[in-house]
């Protein structure tokens, strides 16, 4: 049997364990995946296994020791531009927290590496006010592929159609329109509503302030997050 796996993996975060580096990734095949790093400061292996980085991993396990330790990292995406501006690497962060919060996805590894790659080549060019933007829009993606994400359009107590204009409150994962919701829970305004709704495209003109405000206070109350 063999000790050795091979991933095609995304490197979500770094820490440092002794002398030593621990890595955890998010792979196409196991979810998420934690391992050593070995190797001194210019060990061309360290300077790979960076957070953002993406390419074709190999692990070494040791089946007494149950211990895992990288062997090799080979990336095909850098992503350097994360690293250049402070917000874009603020966000980038943020993403990958949310996939180690959530375990990976939880099983449908292949599209969340897929969703996680997108939200972060995105990312790496964007200016620095679109970045929190682009990150809130990974929030509700993430919540809709989760199977966590409310119907803007209809009142979860009466079932009737939010009108474009309308408002509703979420409390419990539910969503109310202005007559059931009686003002109780977390209000999202008529504008903040449409910008959700419209959250599977990354273009078109920044939202206001107060908008992102009220759409990430929603997103982070649906998956139970605090970033």
């Amino acid at each position: 049997m063999t000790r050795t796996a091979v991933y095609t993996a995304l490197a979500l975060r770094v820490r440092r364990s002794g002398e030593n580096r621990e890595a955890s990734f998010l792979c196409a095949e196991e979810g998420i995946v934690r391992a050593t790093v070995f190797g001194g400061p210019k060990s061309s292996l360290r300077s790979s296994v960076a957070p953002f980085n993406a390419g074709r991993l190999l692990i070494y396990h040791d089946p007494v020791k149950d211990t895992r330790k990288v062997n090799e990292f080979d990336v095909s995406s850098w992503r350097p531009g994360l690293r250049e501006v402070y917000e874009r690497s603020e966000s980038a962060s943020k993403i990958c927290a949310v996939l180690l919060h959530s375990h990976g996805g939880g099983g449908s590894w292949p599209e969340a590496l897929a969703l996680a790659a997108g939200a972060l080549d995105a990312l790496e060019y964007a200016g620095a006010e679109a970045c929190q933007s682009l990150y809130l829009r990974f929030l509700w993606r993430w919540a809709d592929f989760l199977g966590q994400r409310p119907d803007l359009t209809r009142c979860s107590a009466c079932a009737c159609e939010i009108p474009p204009d309308g408002v509703v409150w979420y409390r419990a994962g539910e969503l109310y329109c202005a007559a059931c919701a009686r003002g109780s829970g977390l209000f999202l305004g008529a504008e903040s509503r449409r910008w959700l709704l419209s959250a599977e495209e990354n273009g078109g003109a920044l939202p206001d302030p107060a908008v992102l405000s009220e759409a990430g206070a929603l997103a982070r109350a649906v998956l139970h997050f605090t970033l």
